[in-house]
């Protein structure tokens, strides 16, 4: 086995495991920022991290959000890296490396549920993307759009607009006056960290009964089991097909509230579906990359160089 290097880049921050054939070692880097070129933070990131471990490997395989297919061109990624010693490069966005951590090679679907959210389906038609439009247009159920409601529905409810909810004092708990809030927020670099982070709070109060949190958990759980409804209907798969329907992410890992709710309402939409926990971790499915049989109809959505 060759030594190879593995990325798996998210939006607030990027671990990198280093493998070789009989050890591995697991780091920490910086976050990959989609509003900028997604390839030389790759590089950047690699680099940075086989500096400090004092390493040197022959492959990359790296699953990042904000991959286009502008960014992947194969002289760019060859450039990218060349200055690393690398031999080969295998890059794709990072719903196809969160399938593969959840699924492995099975046809269904995941949910890759963080601070943003993407959901693939992959079946007989080939594969689905759907939703993973970022925090502006999309992101529907992701720890952001949780975070973002709850701070409204505080924000109404100070105002007198809508309906108490201890989430009020949550947010001036976490941010300060209310009054002060947006200004807060929109000069803060790290914004849409801090904005997803108050999703925990949502659950928070949630947990403690509070109905308006406990809405917004049941909308973001709707929102997600419709991306998978969708997914695996552009897929290929039928209603009673049976589908193997995984995710990634802490929103449904650690939320049971709304992970019970997305099982139930995807139950209704698509019976035949099988909701599973995940196989692995995002970097089990970066390290899947490279080996991808090139039947599989994943294979088509992996860069390489």
């Amino acid at each position: 086995m060759a030594q190879r290097i593995l990325l798996d880049g998210g939006q607030t921050g990027t671990r990198v495991r280093i493998v070789g054939p009989s050890s591995s070692s697991d780091h920490q880097a910086g976050p990959i920022r989609t509003d900028r070129p997604v390839v030389p933070q790759i590089a950047r990131a690699a680099s940075e991290v086989l500096a400090e471990a004092g390493s040197t490997v022959d492959e990359l395989a790296a699953g990042v959000s904000g991959l286009t297919p502008d960014a992947t061109r194969p002289a760019e990624l060859r450039e990218a890296v060349a200055h690393l010693g690398i031999r080969s490069v295998a890059l794709t966005h990072d719903s196809v490396s969160a399938y593969l951590a959840a699924n492995r090679l099975a046809f269904g679907a995941v949910a890759a549920v963080g601070t943003g959210v993407v959901t693939l389906g992959v079946g007989t038609a080939g594969t689905a993307r759907v939703d993973g439009w970022g925090h502006l247009v999309g992101d529907a159920g992701s720890a952001y759009w949780i975070g973002r409601a709850g701070l409204e529905a505080a924000l109404r409810s100070f105002d007198g607009r809508g309906p108490g909810t201890g989430l009020e004092s949550a947010a001036r708990d976490r941010f300060g006056p209310l009054p002060e809030l947006y200004m807060v927020l929109q000069g803060a670099p790290d914004r849409v960290r801090r904005i997803a982070g108050f999703a925990r709070e949502v659950d928070d109060a949630a947990r403690a009964g509070d109905r308006v949190a406990s809405e917004i958990n049941h909308r973001a759980a709707t929102e997600l089991a419709a991306s998978v409804a969708a997914a695996l209907r552009r897929s290929g798969h039928r209603p009673d097909d049976t589908a193997r329907v995984s995710w990634m992410g802490e929103v449904l890992t650690h939320n049971e509230r709304i992970r019970e709710r997305f099982v139930g309402v995807l139950g209704t939409t698509m019976p035949g579906a099988i909701v599973e926990g995940p196989r692995g971790e995002p970097l089990d499915g970066v390290g899947l990359l490279p080996d991808l049989p090139s039947e599989h109809p994943l294979a088509d959505q992996v860069h390489r160089a």
